[in-house]
């Protein structure tokens, strides 16, 4: 059963992921889930929103805490296409949530455990239960989609001038 929910809810990330498409940023979409019920979600916006902050998870962490009034979200599960950066791991937490799951690995930046392994640090003062590769097919190839046409894209640019 905890495989069906999970990819239900990973469907639905997969969604806000394409809606940062349509807006041409990063295609990652997040969302938090507690008791089975979303309680925040959000896709990458930094372009748009001109602001460093506004990746997937962060835009989808503020969305849950203003909507049960509290900067905690203990026992909530985010479900987000690609692993989270440093800032996001922070972000998880420190928001104190329960469970991460995610997509595909982030080679390049990824803080859970393709690089730092954020969530695994002895200091850390809330342990953050985590599982990566749900829908991790479809998740990365969102993304390569999105890279490819912008290479695409700057090639014919280039070539126009």
């Amino acid at each position: 059963m905890e495989t069906f929910d999970d990819e239900y809810w990973m469907r639905q990330a997969l969604a806000l992921a394409l809606d940062a498409d349509a807006r041409n940023e990063v295609p990652v979409g997040a969302l938090i889930v507690r008791d089975e019920v979303l309680i925040g979600k959000g896709f990458n916006q930094p372009i748009s929103e001109s602001d460093p902050t506004a990746h997937a998870e962060i835009v989808a962490l503020r969305d849950a805490a203003q909507e049960v009034d509290n900067y905690r979200l203990p026992n909530a599960t985010m479900y987000v296409t690609v692993e989270p950066c440093a800032m996001c791991a922070g972000a998880i937490i420190h928001a104190r949530l329960a469970r991460l799951v995610y997509g595909a690995a982030e080679p390049k930046a990824g803080a859970v455990c393709s690089h730092l392994q954020l969530f695994d640090q002895a200091q850390m003062n809330h342990k953050v239960a985590w599982q990566g590769g749900v829908l991790a097919e479809e998740s990365a190839t969102v993304v390569q989609a999105f890279f490819t046409r912008r290479r695409e894209e700057k090639k014919r640019a280039k070539l126009a001038t």
